[in-house]
C-alpha cells in the first residue's frame, strides 16, 4: 500500500495492465516508488511536479512498448537516452532473461542508474555513459521514450543493430502523435500503434508506439 491515494491508484493500475506479473516482479516495481522518490531529491530524474505519477507516466508508459513488441531470451535491447532509467529498468524486470543496455551522455543520470540496478539486483541490465553514436555494441531492438527525431535516432544506431529474421522489429519507439509528420517522407518500414486503443486514460490519448523494421 502506498499513503498517497495517487499513487495507489497508478498502482493499481499497472497491476490491471500487467495481471501476469510475478509476485517477484510485483516487489521490484513496488521498490522503484522507494529508490526514485529518493534519487529525485537529489538529482532531476523526472519532473519534481511528476514523480507522484510515476507508475503511470514513467513505468507504465515504459512497459507499453510490450503490449506489441516481443522480447525473448537472450535478446540485446539498447535504450537509447534513458534518463533515469526508462523505459530500461522496467521491461528488464519484466523480461529478466533479454539483455539490456542503458545509455545516456549524462554521468549523473548514469550514477543514479547505476545504483537503481545494484539495488533492485537486476543481472540483465548495465548502464552506460557515453553518446549513443561513441557505442561499440551489437543489439537486436533499440527502445526510446521520447528521445530525438526518429531521423537523428536511426542515423546514430542502424548499425549497431543485428540484421536478423528472429527479432523484429528494429525499433520500438515511444512518441506523441505528431510522430507522423515525422514519418512523412520515412525510406524505412513502419507501423503505429496508438495506445488509447489498449488503456482507457488521458496520459495515454497522445501516446504512440512506433515499430520501424
Amino acid at each position: 500500500m502506498f499513503e498517497s491515494h495517487l499513487l495507489q491508484n497508478e498502482w493499481e493500475l499497472l497491476l490491471q495492465m500487467f495481471p501476469a506479473l510475478t509476485s517477484a516482479q510485483k516487489e521490484l516495481l513496488h521498490e522503484l516508488w522507494n529508490l526514485y522518490s529518493f534519487w529525485n531529491a537529489r538529482v532531476n530524474l523526472i519532473s519534481r511536479k511528476d514523480i507522484e505519477h510515476l507508475y503511470k507516466h514513467h513505468v507504465l508508459h515504459s512497459l507499453s512498448i510490450a503490449w506489441k513488441t516481443s522480447f525473448v531470451p537472450g535478446m540485446k535491447v539498447l535504450d537509447v537516452g534513458t534518463g533515469g532509467g526508462f523505459p530500461g529498468i522496467p521491461l528488464a524486470i519484466l523480461f529478466p532473461y533479454s539483455n539490456f543496455y542503458l545509455v545516456d551522455s549524462i554521468a549523473k543520470k548514469i550514477k543514479v542508474v547505476e545504483d537503481i540496478i545494484k539495488r533492485l539486483q537486476l543481472s540483465n541490465v548495465e548502464a552506460i555513459c557515453s553518446r549513443v553514436e561513441h557505442l561499440d555494441l551489437r543489439v537486436n531492438l533499440v527502445v526510446a521514450r521520447a528521445v530525438a527525431k526518429i531521423s537523428d535516432l536511426t542515423t546514430w544506431t542502424n548499425h549497431l543493430i543485428m540484421k536478423s529474421d528472429k527479432f523484429h522489429p528494429s525499433y520500438a519507439l515511444l512518441k506523441g502523435e505528431d510522430v507522423v509528420q515525422e514519418l512523412n517522407h520515412a525510406s524505412y518500414r513502419y507501423h503505429l500503434y496508438y495506445l488509447k486503443d489498449f488503456i482507457t486514460d488521458a496520459f495515454f490519448e497522445s501516446k504512440v508506439l512506433v515499430h520501424i523494421f
